[in-house]
């Protein structure tokens, strides 16, 4: 491709950092648009995304473009060639994140060949968080994208393979090995496969959800806060600790924020409940349901409509939504392989061995995780312990 790449993004976006970062690493020629350095050219991101306003935005030379896409998306667009350099490794992992990359790092010292399969950006929901302020050994936090970029520096240190823009398709047994099928349509062999594929934001389901998604509709304050700089109200879906956080991000922005919560009482840690309660342009609405996203003219999101304890439904209004009420294990392409909980997290014993031998899983998609950075990181260590004895009896013919 000799003509450059057009990206319009802005700065604080973290999708638009992965894109660019993913362009530069292949070297792909790009042009990058500031809309903050260039408001206008805001228009042609709305033009092309039917009104919607989306970063980034890729628009290639044949005219056609692509909105907020994945690694994967994107390299196929690009037609880039993605395989692994070999077909058979002691250990392949589903998944790019701190857990992934922390078992891939102590598999490698052991002398493990390690293939690291990540569908996306390697660094995981790690990448796109604006800043870490409970991670052990950074007393001042840390930005989430530099912690992953470290995590991938020190895996690479340590001679770990990565596939970015690829993903596992199926795992199988096979012979006492397991047979990988990655979306490319390569087929691997290894000794043992980690499923860390972690979990996506849960919708809600309701009405307007869908047609209003990128249009008032946000499931991360980090990437699409800044565009409600000085809206007059927007609304936080879900009383939990990544609620609140979100929410006190949110209010730097907004006039005010409402956090809206269907239980009686938040589930967020006493200190957020604090700050959140202190806030003088926020509030928090208990016992209440969304129960519809409602669009105005310009098919943008106009307000949303809400239902007390008694059933009463009123109107209120919002520029956007931003949705936090739980998360869904990326473990639907298992195909039914290894035993799930009913909320589809995978069951594991104490070693983080599933029900099938060589397969384990640990981190955000295991059930029984705590969905905390440092527990990640914890767990992605146990396991590469376990996978080592685990590959050791192989080996011995045990």
């Amino acid at each position: 491709m000799t003509e450059p790449i057009t990206v319009y993004g802005a700065q604080w976006c973290p999708d638009c950092r992965r894109s660019k970062a993913f362009l530069a690493d292949l070297r792909v020629p790009f042009h990058y648009v500031d809309l903050e350095a260039e408001p206008d050219a805001a228009d042609t991101v709305l033009e092309l995304n039917a009104g919607k306003q989306i970063i980034p935005t890729l628009v290639f030379p044949d005219g056609s473009h692509l909105a907020e896409p994945t690694n994967e998306e994107l390299a196929e667009k690009l037609g880039l060639a993605r395989s692994a350099a070999d077909t058979t490794y002691g250990l392949v992992i589903a998944g790019g994140g701190p857990t992934a990359l922390t078992t891939a790092i102590y598999a490698a010292r052991e002398n493990i060949r390690t293939l690291v399969v990540e569908r996306s950006a390697l660094g995981g929901q790690a990448g796109t968080t604006e800043r870490l302020d409970n991670y052990p050994g950074f007393p001042d936090g840390i930005g989430g994208a530099e912690l992953a970029d470290r995590f991938v520096a020190q895996a690479h240190r340590y001679g770990v393979e990565t596939l970015p823009a690829v993903s596992v398709k199926a795992i199988e047994p096979s012979d006492g090995r397991i047979r990988v099928l990655l979306s490319t349509g390569q087929e691997l062999a290894a000794g043992a496969v980690l499923i860390a594929t972690g979990s996506t934001y849960r919708r809600t389901g309701v009405a307007g959800e869908d047609e209003l998604i990128g249009a008032g509709i946000h499931f991360c304050a980090t990437c699409d806060g800044p565009f409600y700089k000085g809206a007059d109200e927007v609304v936080v879906l879900g009383g939990g600790n990544s609620g609140f956080e979100e929410g006190l991000f949110l209010a730097q922005f907004a006039e005010h924020v409402t956090i809206v919560e269907a239980l009686d009482q938040p589930r967020a840690s006493r200190m957020l409940q604090d700050k959140v309660d202190q806030h003088e342009r926020m509030s928090v609405r208990t016992g209440t349901k969304l129960t519809s996203f409602n669009a105005d003219f310009d098919d943008r999101l106009e307000s949303v409509t809400l239902e007390d304890g008694n059933g009463t439904a009123e109107d209120h209004p919002a520029r956007g939504v931003f949705i936090f009420i739980g998360l869904d294990p990326n473990t639907a392409w298992l195909n039914g392989l290894v035993e799930l909980d009913p909320a589809g997290f995978i069951v594991t014993d104490r070693t983080m061995a599933t029900n099938v031998p060589g397969v384990f899983a640990a981190g955000d998609v295991r059930s029984g995780s705590t969905k905390q950075l440092a527990s990640a990181v914890g767990e992605g260590a146990a396991v590469a312990l376990q996978i080592r004895h685990y590959l050791d009896e192989l080996e011995k013919g045990v």
